[in-house]
């Protein structure tokens, strides 16, 4: 079979984003990275929220092999993306006034703990809100959007602020309106999005860069191995015993 023009031609795409985003967020990362380790080691607990495709890359993040045990996911029903039927109730979830108060609300997040909130778009009511209301929480909001979005859309929320407007840090996936990545004749819709892709990589980076700040104060970072090696079990079970009161997907 021969290779496909168009699968490479993705692959560079999402390549050049990467790297875009390695050499021109690297400060933002890094800021990130200790805005995280501040909250560890502060005795904070860490969040991660997004909705539709954008929760893929908050999920990533949250009990996973590799990763920060104290990372916890901000769920909001209905609106993590296919989860709910028909799958279009999720977009319009996105877009009710008032839901990312209540979600909130009822959740353990308190003042010290830190936020990370991801959205493409960042133009909808649900992630403009849920920064707005974290900060009067007083959480740290972090916050992974296209900044193309916010220069070239019109922002959803009755206040005309999108989520870059309230975030302590604003991490830029440099993604196009649109998010996709391929436009060729005979085509009609541009298709190949590269979001989740970039999103989850700038994630990971921020995690890394969290577990370098650590390692330089003497902290050893809260990580989890994989349950599929031997003694993995084991060693997850021991972090979350010491970090119980500030895991909340165990209960």
């Amino acid at each position: 079979m021969s290779e496909s023009e168009l699968a490479g031609q993705f692959f560079d795409a999402a390549i050049g984003l990467l790297e875009r985003v390695r050499d021109e967020e690297s400060s933002n990362i890094a800021a990130a990275g200790a805005a995280i380790a501040d909250t560890v080691e502060a005795g904070g607990r860490l969040f991660a929220f997004g909705a539709g495709h954008s929760s893929l890359a908050a999920q990533d993040v949250v009990y996973r092999a590799g990763g920060l045990a104290l990372m916890n996911l901000l769920a909001v029903p209905g609106a993590l993306g296919v989860d709910v039927m028909p799958a279009t109730l999720g977009s319009a979830l996105e877009r009710v006034d008032g839901l990312a108060g209540a979600v909130l609300d009822s959740s353990p997040a308190r003042a010290g703990d830190l936020l990370v909130i991801i959205s493409l778009s960042g133009r909808n009511a649900l992630p403009v809100e849920m920064a707005m209301n974290a900060h009067a929480l007083g959480l740290k909001v972090i916050g992974v959007t296209s900044v193309a979005y916010a220069d070239g859309t019109r922002s959803r929320h009755s206040s005309g602020g999108f989520l870059r407007d309230h975030c302590d840090i604003v991490l830029d996936s440099k993604i196009a309106i649109g998010d996709a990545e391929l436009d060729v004749d005979g085509i009609e819709a541009p298709f190949a999005p590269a979001s989740t892709v970039v999103t989850s990589a700038v994630m990971q980076a921020m995690m890394a860069a969290a577990a370098e700040r650590l390692l330089e104060r003497g902290v050893e970072p809260p990580l989890l191995r994989s349950g599929n090696v031997d003694g993995g079990h084991e060693w997850n079970g021991r972090v979350m015993a010491q970090y119980a009161d500030r895991i909340f997907y165990r209960h």
